[in-house]
């Protein structure tokens, strides 16, 4: 998602390079190493994590926090959690997953009460499913939906955290 998202959201004069972890356990453990050992010393790092099922998203995102303290370059890194998961993210924006999938009518839904607070949703991947009549499938899904998603969407306070904070790395990095 992440991937077709930073292309329409930057200004082009800067590079990006994704490095995908196999899951939250994969990340938390192996975060350290991997920005300690990236050689450029004015990368700048965004940390992407589901909340999944942690009850404090703020004690998670200072738990990710420490860790890019660890590896000794906390002010080149910004985390966001996605509030539940990063389906809430596709949640708040059913035109884009409309768009992804050729459905027909599902932006309609939007309109509906949980729709418009989808960080608020118990479990949005098993709701995003179910609206898409089992047509979402994590990994190609959300490629298919990152293309589309509406950057401006406001629904998702996670997601508008996620889009500041890549805009102010790469104002950060334009300024260095």
């Amino acid at each position: 998602m992440i991937q077709a998202l930073v292309p329409r959201i930057s200004s082009g004069l800067v590079a990006f390079r994704f490095f995908p972890f196999e899951g939250k356990t994969d990340l938390e453990r192996s975060l350290v190493r991997r920005i300690q050992s990236y050689q450029n010393n004015t990368a700048r790092f965004i940390v992407l994590r589901d909340q999944d099922s942690e009850t404090d998203c703020r004690r998670l995102k200072q738990r990710l926090l420490h860790l890019c303290d660890q590896a000794g370059r906390l002010h080149h890194c910004v985390v966001r959690i996605a509030c539940r998961e990063l389906e809430s993210f596709y949640m708040a924006d059913l035109k884009a997953v409309a768009s992804a999938f050729q459905l027909k009518g599902l932006e309609r839904k939007q309109s509906i009460s949980k729709y418009r607070a989808p960080d608020q949703l118990g479990n949005p991947k098993q709701e995003l499913k179910r609206l898409t009549g089992n047509r979402y499938q994590p990994l190609a899904g959300s490629r298919a939906i990152g293309e589309q998603l509406d950057v401006t969407n406001t629904r998702s306070g996670s997601f508008q955290a996620l889009i500041e904070g890549i805009r102010r790395l790469e104002v950060e990095l334009l300024q260095a």
